[in-house]
């Protein structure tokens, strides 16, 4: 009798113990910066309707990608869409508010991680050594430095994309601080940015294949007041030209990734955003009025 009693107690604490275990796994589950580790292709993503999709919650985060490798990761100051077999991002999202603009933390010693959330092989410092491209921060450093943990991880690879040094020091520098202004002058904006490839991957870096883009994108969107979006492609390349010259429309930059862009938005609006040609966009955003921001910092 005491050994069946002793039985049962063991066998009550033991699934009690496996209850309070799977609670906490699922509290903890690749990190407080892990959405998912869900990988979208093929046919689980187009079951999927845009509309009821488990994303998470923010005008910015795009609809789910089809046929395309998809791990979504949430940190302080953006959500990332990484593929893990071009070992970049599909995408990097953030909302970017005025107060956000500022902040007291620097860049200095922060280094470059390999991103511990995805999966071998995965890119490293040494991809890129020698490789004559520069690591190219999709949610740039200097939209986080409001919080130093929030900088840190735009140091992190899978927010990362080989990028052309001119580029990257020049018209991509000055639109990134250009966002910075709108963010201020409107208040807030959404933004959403990317590797742009033509004809799939033709180029790539270091042992572990990282895939150099053809170009890169960005879309941004305000919803205050009459809503008003943005879109830019920048060849993977070095040279100048004014900011109006890489103006694209939304509705062509979701032909050319595959994205859908700002799915929460009612579908009216949506529409109408997405389709304004590029000389309104232009108007809207007064582009022209956009300055050269080479000499500081990014």
């Amino acid at each position: 009798m005491r050994r069946f009693v002793f039985i049962v107690v063991m066998a009550v604490t033991c699934a009690m113990l496996t209850s309070c275990r799977e609670k906490t796994q699922k509290g903890v589950t690749g990190g407080q910066d892990t959405i998912t580790q869900t990988f979208f292709n093929g046919s689980d993503a187009a079951t999927v309707s845009k509309k009821t999709a488990k994303r998470p919650k923010g005008m910015e985060i795009p609809a789910p990608m089809e046929n395309t490798p998809e791990q979504l990761l949430r940190r302080d100051g953006y959500v990332v869409s990484y593929n893990k077999d071009r070992k970049i991002p599909n995408w990097v999202a953030w909302h970017l508010t005025a107060a956000h603009t500022n902040g007291s933390s620097q860049r200095d010693n922060m280094m470059f991680e390999e991103d511990d959330d995805v999966p071998y092989p995965r890119a490293t410092d040494n991809d890129y050594y020698n490789s004559r491209y520069d690591r190219g921060h999709m949610c740039p450093a200097g939209d986080n430095k409001w919080d130093r943990r929030a900088q840190m991880q735009t140091f992190l690879f899978s927010n990362v994309c080989p990028q052309n040094h001119g580029l990257n020091k020049g018209d991509w520098n000055d639109l990134e601080i250009q966002c910075r202004y709108w963010a201020r002058s409107l208040g807030d904006i959404y933004i959403v940015t990317g590797p742009v490839f033509y004809n799939g991957v033709q180029n790539t870096i270091g042992h572990n294949r990282v895939a150099v883009p053809d170009a890169f994108f960005k879309v941004l969107l305000c919803d205050r007041g009459k809503a008003k979006a943005i879109g830019f492609i920048y060849p993977n390349r070095g040279g100048h030209k004014k900011m109006k010259e890489y103006v694209r429309s939304v509705d062509d930059i979701e032909r050319i990734t595959g994205i859908d862009f700002f799915p929460t938005l009612d579908d009216r609006v949506e529409n109408l955003v997405e389709a304004a040609d590029e000389d309104d966009m232009i108007d809207d955003w007064q582009v022209y009025k956009a300055k050269s921001y080479r000499n500081y910092s990014k």
